[in-house]
Formats: C-alpha cells, structure tokens, sequence
C-alpha cells in the first residue's frame, strides 16, 4: 500500500491505572511516547501521529519533532480516541489503512508494524494484529497474557477465532501471546467503535471480541518476540536498560 494511503495513530492519556504519566517517563533522554513515535516512523509505511487529550503529552511531542493531535478527554478505549483523530487529520479520507499502535510499546520491532499492515494486502480480513508464541511455561496460564485461539493459513498466518485470558486452545501445540497492535480498514475501524460492547468483550475484558462477535475477520501475523509493555516500574526500568543500549 502506498504510504499516504495508511496512517498509523499513537493514543497516548497520562491517566494510567498502574503508572500515572507513563507515556511522559523518561527513557533515555526522551519521553516514551517519543520513542513509541520514532519506531513508528521506522516503519517508514506512512504518517505517525500521536493522539492525546493531554496538553503535556501534546507539547512533549511537539517539542521533539513529532505530530500530536489533540482529543477528546471522555473516550472510553484507544480505538475511540483514534477514531477521533482520524476524522479531525483525514476528514476527506485519504488514509485506507489505520494501525493503532500502543503509547507504552518504546521496543516495538518496526517490522512488526509492518507485518501488521500487510495483512490487509489480500481481501478478507478487516483487522489485522500480531501474536508470537510463547515460550515460558508460566505465560501460558497467566489471564494477564491474552491468548489468540487461530485457523493456521500458512506458516506465519493465522485467523483469529477467539481471543482469552485462558490457557487456550487445549491439547498439543503451540499457544500464541496477542500483541496489542491493530491495522484497520478505515470502514472497519469506523464499523467497530459504532458497535456497542459485546457479551464475550465484558466477560473476558477483552476489547477485540466485539469485533469477532459482529463477524468481523481478524488475521494475525505471528511475529519473533513480543514488545516490552511498559505497565509497572519494574518494566519501565527494563525499558531504560534497552533502549539506553
């Protein structure tokens, strides 16, 4: 896809339940929402904005070269703020393509943003994301790992059936980490925030099931490793030990 066809959007508040203001911490000279933009523009697949109801946030990436957008306070998910933000940067929609890209992913694999958008090179799905499998034991029973359950379409590819916080699927195999990051058709995203929460999304807490719920298809490509989400002290201090190499 042609790089003004696709925009990727970075919603980033400072009011976080674990970590108060952790889009602003310092990491290695830069605020972190700055490093999540830089690796976005690595991915070199097109325009990066941060979308933020905070005027800090907003001056902080200004300041560093970067575009931010202002937003409304009240959104009750990212998906909505980055909604907004679409509508207010793209009002006459030239952007095909939106990837919703966390503010607490600083070690993000620019070729994972990538891969996520290259999903929506074929016709069929209306999402894509990322998952990787996982390889400590103790991941596959923490409900604070969301599991992908997926139909195998090659040796990188799957179709997302289900999303949980169980140990899923049962039996022999691999188990496959989610990696919250989302490329959308642009009709998609707009069909998604219009839907209302689902029965499958309240109970397991997971947002993407009201997608797979309305029947709409996800595919997700498997990726190498899983970014650091930075959610708690002890992995903003992982943080600064990586990204200060």
């Amino acid at each position: 896809m042609a790089r003004q066809n696709n925009i990727i959007l970075i919603p980033a508040r400072m009011a976080s339940s674990r970590l108060p203001g952790k889009v602003l911490a310092d990491i290695a000279g830069l605020p972190m929402i700055v490093h999540v933009a830089n690796r976005a523009r690595e991915a070199d697949i097109g325009r990066v904005v941060v979308a933020t109801d905070s005027a800090d946030v907003f001056a902080a990436v200004s300041s560093a070269g970067r575009e931010a957008v202002m937003t409304d306070a009240g959104h009750p998910s990212g998906s909505d703020r980055i909604h907004e933000a679409l509508q207010l940067l793209d009002p006459n929609g030239q952007a095909e393509t939106v990837i919703n890209l966390q503010g607490d992913l600083p070690t993000i694999d620019p070729h994972s943003i990538r891969a996520a958008l290259a999903l929506l090179n074929t016709e069929g799905p209306d999402i894509g994301t990322l998952a990787c499998a996982i390889a400590d034991e103790q991941e596959k029973t923490n409900p604070n790992v969301t599991k992908i359950v997926g139909s195998p379409l090659s040796a990188d590819r799957l179709r997302a059936l289900y999303f949980t916080r169980a140990t899923a699927p049962y039996g022999d195999g691999p188990l496959y980490h989610h990696i919250g990051l989302y490329a959308y058709r642009r009709d998609a995203l707009s069909r998604f925030v219009d839907l209302p929460p689902s029965t499958l999304e309240r109970r397991e807490s997971l947002e993407q099931l009201r997608a797979i719920e309305a029947g709409m298809r996800i595919d997700v490509a498997l990726v190498d490793t899983v970014p650091l989400g930075v959610d708690t002290p002890a992995d903003l201090d992982r943080a600064r030990q990586i990204l200060s190499h």
